[in-house]
């Protein structure tokens, strides 16, 4: 078997023919494939800005969060858990927060923390409550969640939210 590897003319046949059967594949097997993948693509992009634009639709609040004149609205903690806790379906009396003084941070940045206790809320407001105010506040992180459910409630439960909000 070592005499064929030896042999010069397997090489002289078989580089041409792996050289000669690469622009066979690519006309044959990767083109194809590249071009559904690109109509896939386009449609999912068409899709996406249909998305962006029934958001926008419903939710028209979120180009008024930068007035161009002022630029971006300040964060605070209390209008910010109030208009998600409106969205949410979650009364006033059901909640409280509890907001920290602002630290300067490395970098000359500015970082807030606050708690919040949501009561009384379905496990699904907590979770909606949650994802809400993350995605209108990108700088908000929540570091922790501790559930507390209910006894004898077949889904009511306490939340206990710590957030961080970096300036």
């Amino acid at each position: 078997m070592r005499e064929v590897y030896k042999n010069p003319m397997l090489y002289y046949v078989l580089i041409p023919v792996l050289v000669g059967l690469w622009p066979l594949l690519v006309w044959g097997v990767y083109l194809p494939r590249a071009e559904q993948r690109r109509e896939i693509e386009g449609s999912l992009c068409v899709q996406g800005q249909t998305h962006v634009i029934d958001i926008l639709r419903l939710d028209s609040d979120r180009l008024n969060m930068m007035d161009k004149t002022k630029g971006p609205v300040e964060f605070t903690y209390g209008s910010a858990i109030d208009r998600v806790a409106n969205l949410c379906r979650i009364p006033s009396s059901d909640y409280d927060v509890n907001a920290g003084p602002r630290q300067p941070i490395s970098g000359g940045k500015v970082r807030q923390d606050a708690r919040l206790k949501l009561t009384n809320v379905t496990i699904v407001q907590a979770a909606q409550f949650l994802s809400t105010i993350q995605s209108m506040w990108s700088l908000l992180t929540c570091e922790s969640i501790k559930l507390t459910k209910k006894k004898g409630m077949p889904d009511q439960w306490d939340v206990d939210f710590r957030f961080l909000y970096y300036y």
